[in-house]
């Protein structure tokens, strides 16, 4: 077996012999050409992912400020709007009582209208019944004269009498 072992360790020891010579060589090469552009690609895209993460922590800074300003903005409006709602509830409140005060004097002072032509009416009602019982008390004076014109004391006490019964408001 040692035969064996040595037979094919000789065999093949040049071969790993020049096995591990091209290695070098090829880690040298590597080491030249290749190892400078490859760190330079990755320590490029480290750089980039770095500039990614700032860039994203930036764009989330301001959102952020964005998202507290539109929310200043939005109670600000709100605080406004809520001003503004108080503003015409007072406003519409203070039309409607003036509204009110208007129709209450419109409302009184045609209600004195009222009062002042139904005085007027009733005045010239009074004037008018007045006449109307002078009228009457003429033509029964007139009646009366004509029946007794002979007796003046008779027609006195009728007058009179007439007169009496008819009272006057």
């Amino acid at each position: 077996m040692e035969e064996l072992f040595d037979g094919l360790l000789n065999d093949h020891l040049g071969f790993v012999v020049w096995s591990f010579v091209a290695f070098i060589i090829l880690l040298v090469l590597l080491g030249k050409f290749a190892w400078k552009p490859i760190m330079a690609a990755i320590s490029e895209r480290e750089r980039f992912i770095e500039d990614s993460l700032l860039k994203a922590e930036a764009a989330k800074q301001e959102m952020a400020l964005l998202t507290a300003e539109n929310e200043s903005l939005l109670k600000q409006a709100r605080i406004e709007r809520d001003a503004i709602l108080a503003e015409a509830k007072k406003l519409k409140d203070q039309i409607i009582s003036e509204a009110k005060e208007a129709a209450q004097k419109e409302g009184a002072h045609m209600i004195e209208n009222a009062r002042i032509e139904i005085n007027s009416q009733k005045a010239i009602a009074m004037a008018d019944v007045k006449n109307q019982v002078a009228a009457l008390s003429i033509e029964i004076a007139e009646k009366v004269l004509r029946k007794q014109l002979d007796d003046a004391k008779k027609q006195d006490e009728l007058v009179s009498d007439l007169l009496k019964e008819v009272k006057l408001k």
